[in-house]
């Protein structure tokens, strides 16, 4: 079977690990879009600390969970987003405005769409949760 996107893929996992109760999951394979992504979900605290364990092939990653993320996603495909159209996307993916995080990448690499806001760039849609 070939994975087509293997963020999707990442981000399904945490979401089924996450609906069964489970402490950790295992991402494999690992890439550099991912784990900024990770980063992003780990600052905002809906997981915990992430581990990369080097196999001397693609990488896997140790995830612990803290029970906090309800829903997490892929943008497919990953539409270009202007800045004044980040609220359009805000109101379309996100429950509410008090929470929820979309993930962009932008030329200053990937950010949530708050700091995009902040920074007056626009992107590509990577992703979303809450």
């Amino acid at each position: 079977m070939v994975r087509m996107s293997v963020l999707a893929d990442c981000l399904k996992t945490i979401t089924n690990a996450e609906k069964r109760g489970k402490r950790q999951v295992l991402i494999r394979p690992s890439s550099k879009v991912i784990v900024k992504f990770l980063q992003c979900m780990q600052q905002h605290g809906y997981i915990g600390e992430f581990e990369i364990v080097d196999d001397h092939r693609a990488q896997k990653i140790v995830i612990e969970l803290n029970g906090r993320l309800n829903k997490c996603g892929v943008i497919s495909p990953r539409f270009d987003v202007h800045v004044n159209d980040i609220e359009k996307w805000i109101v379309n993916l996100l429950p509410s405005r008090q929470f929820g995080q979309i993930i962009l990448s932008t030329t200053y690499g990937i950010m949530t769409h708050e700091e995009a806001r902040r920074k007056r760039t626009g992107g590509k849609v990577l992703g979303f949760f809450y």
